[in-house]
């Protein structure tokens, strides 16, 4: 049974009366109102949305499965209709889709649908019950909207830990008036596994539920203050702690230190394990766009393809300014296109998995050549790497110059001691989501101020929006706040409803750190 069964409120509590009541420190009054997702104004919201008049169906029926990941791995899961890796949807700007997700999991398993990093109408967001009722055993869900953006994207559930099991699938929005020249596109997904491995998901947030406080040694290592808020497991000096799924020692430069909660057996790319990779053929010469996607739940990745160079044209679907790379690090939620023009031979794409001493790896083969190891170190990976913040913006993406309406500061608290995730101090609580908003008005120009007073790194993820770093930086919606940093993003409040913004690191959103930036009637 999925650990979210908690989830089952009414979602007719949330949206029957067509508001619900603010009361949450962020309201200016407890009578404010919110727009519910089945209010007339997110109605109006999806009407405005220009489309081709194009349909696209789909089908996804989550079920338990057997998936073969290579190399004799072929644990048991839960996936979309059998397979290790969702098919692939691709559609054009402005098409519909519409998509029925069937639910075949076991008995009492709810389940859903979020179109991560797709600004969807809220009623089809995903996120049960804020925006949809939950989906239960036997039942189907029909979701419809217009993809408006062109972009990278992929879709995977918003109940619970299930981000960490098989159901998700790259989801691509091309743009017909596309201005890159390349020859080819290769979608590269990464993920971190263990679902039938080393046990479930599920099991392994109830370890990490523990915190290390009920382990010994590990005693008065707590707080709740900007700098001291977190008792990194890789700061222990407990050699002798006995776990099964929580990570110790892993560390990284790059995400300022703590850089993982979760002990994983595999790493994988487009499904695959590391000895029995993926390839991809092609010609020597070939400029190709690769589409990379981190859809792990506790793992960023330093991407690198060995003996090449990457230009960084998009993140998280938009356009930047082109920058040439040796390596990317990509956090969970991130989107990351790059060109490359490819060589003769054949060529490692290596995910190394930061901090945890382990990888993921693909092959790209245009001539002839031997099997790199498993292991393989391209010297790319210690070569230039360029952040997010560091990245700018095309102009016909910038958004426009104006003032600020409102500033909300998004505080990143808790702990691996108590392991009590949260924003602003208070765990998200899914059967009280209008508890605590963060309230924006249709309009507005918003600043939010990620604070991060953790030691541990966050990637943090809206819905339904994109935010932009800072007045030139990239447009996108999940941005790597490292460890006693403060990340300010700017937003126009143009998507009515109530939208989660939340840790994508599943366990740590699972735990609490999540909020409800909800728009006032």
């Amino acid at each position: 049974m999925d650990s979210l069964d908690r989830r089952s409120v009414l979602f007719a509590g949330l949206g029957a009366v067509g508001a619900l009541a603010v009361c949450g420190s962020n309201s200016s009054a407890a009578a404010n109102t919110l727009v519910s997702a089945s209010g007339s104004a997110v109605a109006a919201a999806g009407k405005k949305r220009p489309g081709t008049g194009r349909q696209q169906k789909l089908t996804l029926t989550a079920a338990p499965a057997v998936i073969d990941l290579g190399g004799g791995v072929t644990p048991k899961t839960w996936a979309f209709d059998g397979r290790p890796l969702g098919k692939e949807v691709r559609l054009s700007v402005g098409d519909t889709l519409v998509a029925e997700l069937s639910n075949q999991l076991p008995s009492g398993a709810t389940t859903s649908v979020h179109w991560h990093g797709i600004a969807v109408h809220n009623d089809m967001d995903g996120v049960p019950p804020v925006t949809q009722p939950l989906v239960q055993t036997g039942s189907t869900f029909t979701y419809r909207f217009v993809a408006d953006t062109p972009g990278t994207y992929f879709l995977h559930p918003h109940v619970g830990v299930q981000l960490d099991r098989g159901m998700y699938a790259p989801l691509i929005v091309e743009d017909p008036n596309e201005s890159l020249g390349y020859d080819d596109e290769w979608v590269v997904l990464l993920d971190d596994w263990l679902d039938g491995v080393t046990g479930t998901p599920d099991e392994v947030f109830a370890e990490l539920r523990h915190g290390m406080g009920d382990m010994g040694g590990m005693g008065g290592m707590d707080g709740m203050g900007m700098g001291g808020d977190s008792a990194s497991p890789s700061a222990s000096s407990s050699g002798d702690m006995s776990t099964k799924f929580m990570l110790m020692g892993a560390t990284s430069a790059l995400l300022g230190g703590d850089a993982g909660d979760v002990k994983y057996p595999y790493h994988l790319i487009n499904s695959r394990v590391a000895t029995d990779p993926d390839v991809y053929t092609s010609r020597p010469g070939q400029r190709v766009r690769l589409r990379i996607v981190n859809a792990g739940s506790d793992t960023a990745y330093r991407v690198a393809l060995g003996g090449h160079k990457l230009t960084i044209t998009h993140t998280d679907g938009f356009p930047v300014q082109h920058q040439e790379v040796d390596a990317l690090l990509v956090g969970m939620g991130e989107r990351y296109d790059v060109l490359v023009t490819l060589g003769d031979g054949v060529f490692p794409l290596v995910a190394l998995a930061e901090g945890k001493d382990a990888n993921g790896l693909a092959l790209v083969r245009t001539g002839s050549g031997g099997k790199p190891s498993a292991t393989v170190r391209p010297t790319e990976l210690d070569g230039m790497i360029m952040t997010a913040s560091e990245l700018r913006a095309v102009d016909e993406v910038r958004l426009a110059s104006a003032e600020t309406d409102v500033t909300h500061r998004i505080r990143l608290t808790g702990n691996m001691t108590e392991y009590n995730w949260a924003i602003n101090g208070t765990p998200f609580d899914m059967n009280d989501p209008g508890a605590h908003p963060i309230v924006v008005e249709e309009g507005q120009r918003v600043r939010l101020d990620f604070i991060n007073g953790t030691d541990m790194w966050h990637p943090v993820h809206l819905h339904g929006h994109t935010y932009q770093i800072g007045d030139l930086g990239p447009r996108k919606d999940t941005a790597i706040v490292l460890p006693s940093r403060k990340v300010s993003v700017f937003l126009d409040a143009d998507n009515p409803g109530q939208w989660m913004l939340h840790c994508h690191n599943a366990y740590h959103g699972e735990a609490g750190m999540m909020a409800n930036l909800a728009y006032r009637v």
